[in-house]
Order: structure tokens, then C-alpha cells, then sequence
């Protein structure tokens, strides 16, 4: 089984999104700020790998969520995870990592709309 702690899962799983997103964010960002040419066809070469990212992605952040959400924690008196404003800040910190990275995740869809 996996033991991994939330923030391991949190920066794994935000990654894997920005892996995922790399073949449709980068030149869509090039294109925004107005650099253009032949070459940003080449972007795309990561694209085969989009669904393995997309796969971490999910199984990363869906672990976080379990553990943040699900599971009941179990922590000695004193310990920081015992501290219920541990607890809120990691949640929070959950919700501004999963948000870019759901988002990112959509780019494939949402890019042609841009272009």
C-alpha cells in the first residue's frame, strides 16, 4: 500500500497535472504573449504521455482528499496534526493546489476555444 503524507500527494498530484497539460498550456501561453512560429508544433511531443499524467493526476489528488476528507486522522496529543488549524490549513491548501490543477487538466478541451 501506499503511505504517503498530504502534501507528498498534493505535490505529486500537481505535477502530474502540469505534465499532463505541458503539450496544450505551454503554447497556448507562447501564443498569448505572442511569440509564434513552426517550431511550437514541436510542443506537442509530450502529448502521447497526456493520459499517464492525467492518471497521476487524479490518483494523487483523489489520495490527498481521502486522507484530508475521509480517513479520521490519528495523532498523539501534542503532535501538530492534533491542531484542528492544521488540519483547516492543509484542506485550504488542498482546494488551491486541486483547482489550477483540475483546470489544468481541462486545457486539452478548453484550448481551442483560444485558438
Amino acid at each position: 500500500m501506499i503511505h504517503l503524507n498530504v502534501k507528498g500527494a498534493l505535490l505529486v498530484g500537481g505535477l502530474a497535472a502540469i505534465g499532463a497539460s505541458l503539450c496544450c498550456v505551454a503554447p497556448l501561453a507562447l501564443l498569448m504573449l505572442g511569440v509564434g512560429g513552426a517550431w511550437i508544433a514541436n510542443l506537442t511531443a509530450l502529448e502521447p504521455y497526456s493520459p499517464i499524467f492525467i492518471g497521476l493526476t487524479l490518483l494523487f489528488l483523489g489520495l490527498a482528499f481521502r486522507k484530508l476528507y475521509l480517513a479520521a486522522p490519528i495523532c498523539a496529543e501534542g503532535v501538530a496534526c492534533a491542531n484542528p488549524r492544521v488540519l483547516k490549513r492543509q484542506r485550504l491548501t488542498f482546494w488551491f493546489v486541486a483547482t489550477p490543477a483540475l483546470g489544468l487538466l481541462a486545457t486539452p478541451w478548453l484550448a481551442p476555444l483560444f485558438y
